[in-house]
């Protein structure tokens, strides 16, 4: 579970519990300690993964092309 989808799932149980007046504030409160937690833990959507995963992807592919040139040249 991504951290945005959890955030929201924890914001509606809590809204669910929470009413409203002081409850709004508390639910405030826990969603910002969570976000805090999240930060610090270093985590990463799933489209910055995604990203990464065809930044990567691209990256492995130019390399291959790459070895298979300087190969050829060696054998120059």
């Amino acid at each position: 579970m991504n951290a945005g989808k959890f955030l929201d799932e924890a914001s509606a149980r809590l809204s669910q519990i929470f009413a409203a007046g002081p409850a709004a504030d508390i639910e405030k409160n826990i969603k910002a300690a969570l976000g805090s937690i999240f930060t610090r833990m270093e985590l990463v959507t799933r489209e910055e993964f995604d990203v990464q995963k065809e930044v990567l992807a691209r990256t492995r592919e130019k390399l291959t092309q790459m070895e298979a040139r300087l190969a050829e040249l060696e054998k120059r």
